[in-house]
């Protein structure tokens, strides 16, 4: 029969899981007890008899509760139907972040911008220094792309919800590094979660890598859809497509790659059944 965890025991880990919280982790999993065991068993050398007996004397085994997760951490927009009070209840749990060192030169956190119940959601990179200035994701010279690629769908802005890997504007606009990432993006989740797209893009490299948890170059990923859900949705959800494309302000770099990043977004138009907008006669 499973035991119960020592009172002591519990208030310590419900203290750390309130921990994780607070740097915006949700999402917890137990490793099984043979597992573990076979690691403790090829990974740590042969003890003596003295530290065997010593350690014997302090080791209790313990099952832990499988709801101890949720009772400690529970997200605060959890079971909020209102997709625009889930927004908000998440920019709060974000509040003015210093999770992680990208705080240090920004001038607004930039969380995200659009319909709350987009069927289309875009992921981008990171802030630049227009979107740290206005705290609005994409509203730069890329920004500006985004908005006529998204016009192009038959779009607008207004009806797609555009948001960023990273919150906080990395220096020099460089990429975002693993561990900025990986603070930053349960928050992105969050918001893909509540509100429950139909496709996601991935604008870029980061964002696809992110995202996918995949190391490949963007050439192998685009061309095709990912299945695709987040951490933590609510099990109504099925999930979303996701696609990858190339980001806004590469094609600035190198406009010839237009060409391939339209048959990126016409593939994610069939599947939306969305039609191009009737040029105007001449």
């Amino acid at each position: 029969m499973a035991s119960t965890l020592d009172p002591e025991l519990r208030s310590a880990l419900t203290e750390r899981v309130r921990y994780y919280r607070e740097l915006g982790i949700y999402d917890f999993y137990r490793r099984e007890r043979s597992a573990l065991s076979e690691t403790s068993s090829s990974t740590f050398q042969p003890e003596n008899r003295e530290e065997m007996a010593a350690r014997k004397s302090v080791v209790v085994p313990v099952v832990v509760e499988d709801n101890i997760f949720e009772i400690a951490a529970p997200k605060p927009e959890s079971g909020v139907a209102d997709p625009i009070t889930a927004l908000k209840l998440i920019r709060e749990d974000l509040g003015d972040c210093i999770r992680c060192k990208l705080h240090k030169g920004r001038t607004n956190l930039v969380f995200g911008v659009g319909n709350p119940s987009a069927e289309l959601m875009f992921v981008g990179e990171g802030p630049g220094a227009d979107e740290d200035a206005q705290g609005e994701p994409f509203v730069g010279r890329a920004g500006q792309l985004l908005n006529n690629m998204i016009k192009a769908m038959g779009l607008r802005r207004e009806d797609v919800y555009i948001a960023n890997v990273v919150k906080c504007r990395p220096p020099g606009n460089r990429t975002p590094e693993p561990d900025e990432c990986e603070t930053c993006s349960p928050f992105l989740m969050r918001q893909i979660a509540v509100i429950r797209p139909r496709v996601v893009v991935a604008l870029g490299a980061t964002a696809a890598k992110n995202l996918l948890a995949m190391n490949s170059s963007l050439g192998d990923l685009r061309g095709r859809f990912y299945d695709f859900k987040p951490a933590g949705s609510d099990s109504s959800f099925p999930g979303a497509r996701l696609a990858v494309t190339y980001h806004p302000a590469y094609l600035l770099r190198d406009p010839r790659q237009k060409g391939e990043a339209w048959k990126d977004l016409q593939m994610v138009m069939k599947y939306l059944g969305l039609e191009p907008p009737k040029k105007a006669a001449e």
